[in-house]
């Protein structure tokens, strides 16, 4: 999957806080100036095509859903960061947040005990 144009990223954050709707009602949680109808149905069509958005359809008129969680996107972006930016290396990753001190030395501690206990459960299932 390709990232999220800005325009793109704002119509799935409405999807993923709102639910399924029909353009017209994602015009509705718009400011002024709101996009054109047109505008923002060629948008929703472009995320369907690109496979974040599916729809219901009803009559002569289509209902959208999201078919990628929130969650599910961002850590699509965090591999692809990863990959792209890092070297593939997640070392690299925590390294730089440790550097630019976006993680602290308590957190890190954290982020140890969970790898830990994560590794344990999957010892544990594996051995069952």
């Amino acid at each position: 999957m390709k990232k999220l144009t800005n325009k793109e990223r704002e119509v799935m954050e409405l999807f993923w806080q709102h639910g399924p709707m029909f353009v017209r009602e994602l015009l509705e949680h718009y400011e002024e100036p709101r996009p054109h109808f047109n505008t923002l149905s060629t948008i929703v069509r472009r995320l369907e095509h690109e496979g974040y958005v599916g729809h219901k359809q009803y009559g002569s008129t289509y209902q959208y859903h999201a078919l990628i969680s929130e969650q599910d996107y961002a850590k699509r972006n965090i591999f692809r960061l990863v990959d792209d930016y890092i070297e593939d290396s997640y070392k690299g990753l925590v390294s730089t947040f440790l550097k630019e001190e976006k993680l602290s030395v308590d957190e890190l501690r954290d982020l140890i005990s969970q790898v830990e206990a994560y590794e344990s459960s999957k010892n544990e299932r594996l051995n069952k």
